[in-house]
């Protein structure tokens, strides 16, 4: 009923077929022939032809009142689309475990605000199985996490690469044996155990030793349980626990061994009461990524979101 609707519009503005054909560059005859089918889908004449100019019938005006609110809402919602590829407005939600919401995306997230401080942000932690699911339903569009997820159903954006180490109370005598292979908080920070001349330490050295591990069906403690059997070793743990950085504070205080990413480590406050080592093993190395969903319309938001995490991590590498 409104398809044609612009046609319409001109004729009632120029009060003739031929200047508005005119202004349109169309014939009057074809000008003509769609307004007759737009008449003739309403059941109704818009015009009274037999003036000059044209005159508006009363069903005319109503239709032309009509065509006007449909202009003024296309004006506004072109508006805020406008307003939403230069970042003057719309929402934004990222969401991470607890590593990456409480020490890497505040940074990101300050940034971004200053950037563009008129885009609503809102910031989801949770489990890994908690954010997928706020992730497929719409409510989170970001998610940063180092967990491979179903690619079916997600995009992904490479973020990082990271690398398991382990850390070991100082106060362990087994340090001592170890101790050509020992990194401290700073050399970690620094990029040490990424060199290629810096070795793994046998993991034999510490079967001994208590361990704090991550509970099961978690990517941290299926990684550390192939680690651990291909060095040959069958931990003795002491203490399972759900977050990464709950395990390393436990270790911090001389409770067990566990295995922290250099992640956090970068963000976490030097502790001389620990060592760390590195670890030869292709599962200690894992990438980081942000997730959303596959054949969900992808934002300037997002996109900016995303390049500036990049930039971010670049310049704290």
């Amino acid at each position: 009923m409104f398809t044609n609707m612009n046609y319409v519009y001109e004729v009632y503005k120029e009060g003739s077929f031929s200047k508005a054909a005119a202004k349109l560059f169309i014939s009057q005859p074809a000008l003509s022939a769609t307004v007759k089918k737009v008449e003739k889908k309403i059941g109704v004449a818009l015009f009274d032809r037999s003036t000059s100019p044209v005159r508006l019938t009363e069903c005319g005006k109503k239709y032309i009142k009509m065509v006007e609110k449909i202009m003024e809402m296309e004006e506004e919602f072109s508006g805020y689309v406008s307003n939403l590829n230069e970042l003057s407005t719309g929402h934004l939600s990222v969401g991470g475990t607890y590593l990456f919401s409480a020490y890497v995306l505040p940074g990101i997230l300050k940034r971004f605000q200053e950037m563009y401080p008129n885009v609503e942000l809102s910031l989801i932690e949770g489990h890994t199985s908690q954010l997928e699911e706020k992730l497929f339903s719409g409510e989170l569009e970001l998610l940063m996490d180092n967990y491979s997820m179903d690619e079916e159903l997600y995009e992904k954006r490479y973020v990082k690469k990271e690398h398991l180490l382990l850390a070991v109370p100082a106060g362990f005598t087994s340090n001592a044996a170890a101790k050509s292979w020992s990194l401290s908080a700073q050399e970690i920070q620094n990029g040490v155990h990424k060199k290629t001349e810096t070795y793994g330490v046998p993991l034999r050295m510490f079967e001994d030793d208590p361990f704090v591990l991550l509970r099961e069906h978690n990517d941290t403690r299926e990684r550390v349980e192939g680690i651990c059997k291909r060095a040959g070793i069958a931990p003795k743990v002491a203490w399972k626990l759900d977050q990464i950085l709950t395990a390393y504070h436990l270790t911090e205080r001389g409770m067990g061994i566990s295995f922290i990413s250099d992640t956090a480590l970068k963000y976490l406050p030097v502790n001389p009461n620990v060592y760390y080592y590195k670890i030869d093993d292709p599962d200690a190395e894992r990438n980081v990524y942000f997730y959303y969903r596959r054949n969900k319309y992808f934002t300037r938001s997002m996109a900016e979101f995303m390049k500036l995490a990049s930039l971010e991590l670049e310049e704290d590498s």
